[in-house]
């Protein structure tokens, strides 16, 4: 059976699309088959990421490694849920890893997806406006004072994986548009991000920096991995350690059998 991660959170603007695509296309760099499902039907914008990665290599006559795309459309209104668990009931038996990129909003579909999670990533920007989305905190930002919804949805999933007889999910938080210096906000938020996951169950990881990289790799479907294929044959400082927060981020989520070597 697939390995199933699930990218998720309620807001939107946090990099779900950008992790997604970067630990799909590193896990098919290191010869895993992977499956992306995008059940943000709306924007689509992991789906769009990777309808650009085709076009890019069509036009420039490249072969990059690649995850598959299971285009998730339901058949009616009514039937989301039994279709989502079917496809996912077939993609698990056919590929290495599935991963889901879920809307920035709370739906049936993104619940369906995080009770089948194995690892769940929560992006999460480097900000307490973004951290309410896991609990509610003091003024000052230093004492957690309860679980907020989100953290609930993550619970009942829990706790539906648990009766089902399922191991537990490997929740991992990551931090996303981190800034270079050490202000005080970074500070705090390093703190009470420590705090919140001893309380309610995750894994802080490293995430990636804001770096103009992401956005401009978006248009041709690419990754940080695909630089040097592409011709870049001069890695800026930046790329450089961008391509070190992968690394980094792809170690920190333990994922089974995956040996990181790129």
């Amino acid at each position: 059976m697939a390995h199933v991660i699930v990218i998720g959170n309620e807001k939107g603007g946090a990099g779900k699309s950008t992790v997604s695509m970067h630990i799909a296309t590193a896990l098919a760099r290191l010869e895993h088959s992977v499956c992306t499902v995008d059940l943000d039907l709306r924007q689509r914008s992991l789906g769009r990421y990777l309808e650009n990665r085709s076009a890019f290599c069509a036009r420039e006559g490249l072969t990059l490694p690649s995850a598959a795309y299971h285009d998730f459309q339901p058949p009616k209104e009514g039937d989301e849920i039994e279709a989502l668990m079917a496809s996912l009931d077939d993609l698990e038996t056919g590929y290495d890893f599935v991963l889901i990129d879920c809307p920035g909003s709370h739906t049936p579909l993104s619940q369906v997806a995080h009770s089948r999670a194995d690892t769940l990533v929560t992006p999460l920007n480097d900000s307490f406006i973004d951290f309410d989305l896991l609990a509610r905190i003091d003024a000052d930002g230093t004492t957690v004072k309860g679980p907020s919804i989100y953290s609930e949805m993550v619970w009942t999933a829990r706790q539906r994986r648990a009766k089902a007889g399922e191991p537990p999910i490997d929740w991992v938080v990551i931090r996303n548009r981190l800034g270079s210096q050490a202000m005080v906000n970074k500070r705090k938020m390093e703190v009470a991000i420590d705090a919140l996951s001893r309380r309610i169950g995750f894994r802080p990881a490293p995430g990636f920096s804001e770096r103009v990289v992401f956005r401009e790799l978006f248009p041709k479907g690419l990754t940080l991995l695909d630089l040097r294929d592409v011709g870049v044959t001069s890695l800026t400082m930046s790329n450089i350690a961008a391509r070190q927060e992968l690394r980094d981020l792809i170690k920190a989520l333990d994922l089974p059998d995956v040996a990181v070597t790129f």
